[in-house]
Parts: C-alpha cells; sequence; structure tokens
C-alpha cells in the first residue's frame, strides 16, 4: 500500500507532494526522464502527453506537450539544473534552452528526490515558485489534484 501527502511550506512559496511507491529509485527516475515512459504517466488523465524530449543533463532540456481531452496542446518547455541518477532531479521553466530565458513567466523550479527505504522508495517533489502569489496561482491551477494524479499514474506504471 501506498501513501501520498501534500502540503505548502512554511515560507509560502513552495508546494510538496510526498509519496513511498513501491518501486526502486532508477524505475522512477527512468519514468522522470526516458520519453516513453513519460508519456505514460505525466498528463492527469483524460489529459494525454503528445511529444517528449529529454537531454537528461545539467544544461539539458526538456520539453513536454500535454493534450486535452478536447485535443488542445500545451507545451511545457526546460532545463535541467541538477541532474544525480536515481537520486535528484532538478529542473525549471525559467529558461527554454541554453540558457535561454523564457518568453513566459517562469512558474517553477522542481526538486525530484528518490530516496529507497526497504522495498519503497520515498518520491519527493518539491516545487518552488518566485513569490507566494506564483505558488498560490499554481495551486489554484490545481497543482495537489494534478500533480497527486500524476504521481498515482507513476506509482501504478513502476509498481
Amino acid at each position: 500500500m501506498t501513501s501520498q501527502i501534500a502540503t505548502t511550506s512554511v515560507e509560502g512559496r513552495d508546494l510538496f507532494l510526498r509519496r513511498a511507491i513501491r518501486a526502486k529509485p532508477e524505475k522512477i527516475f527512468n519514468a522522470w526522464t526516458e520519453p516513453e515512459l513519460l508519456k505514460q504517466w505525466f498528463a492527469p488523465l483524460p489529459w494525454t502527453v503528445s511529444k517528449v524530449e529529454t537531454d537528461v543533463c545539467v544544461g539539458g532540456t526538456n520539453l513536454i506537450v500535454m493534450r486535452s481531452p478536447e485535443g488542445q496542446e500545451f507545451p511545457g518547455y526546460g532545463v535541467y539544473l541538477e541532474v544525480i541518477k536515481n537520486q535528484r532531479l532538478v529542473f525549471s521553466n525559467a529558461f527554454t534552452k541554453a540558457w535561454e530565458p523564457s518568453d513566459q513567466k517562469p512558474l517553477m523550479v522542481v526538486e525530484l528526490t528518490f530516496d529507497q527505504q526497504g522495498d519503497f522508495t520515498n518520491y519527493t517533489a518539491r516545487v518552488r515558485h518566485w513569490t507566494i502569489a506564483d505558488r498560490e496561482a499554481h495551486e489554484k491551477m490545481g497543482f495537489h489534484q494534478g500533480w497527486g494524479t500524476c504521481a498515482k499514474q507513476l506509482a501504478v506504471l513502476v509498481e
């Protein structure tokens, strides 16, 4: 059985999602970095992921295109800031490629950690925002429900 916790930090700018997943960290890391695996779980159903590109290294880029049930596509660009294989991924949408600033207002820096504890991995997503208002906007967009749903889909894929 897996458990999941979603919280907001004391500072008020960070959102957290924590979940114990019955899988090795390698499987979760791969699900975050391999395009064909990411497509299978990253969007909360009935949304889908139509395209994924990853260059998983510091300064490498990622592109994830989510598709609404009506067929509208929403591209999300980012740059990896830290990569520790099977342990930690950090990326931001403040950049689109080669440290080129995004033409969209940056929303977040995502810090993912994968800590093995016996048969489980403690999966933590810390989503850092520039301001409290940015964090509030992300919550209103459905952070807890959307990221929670995706974490459940991720767990189903890797368990």
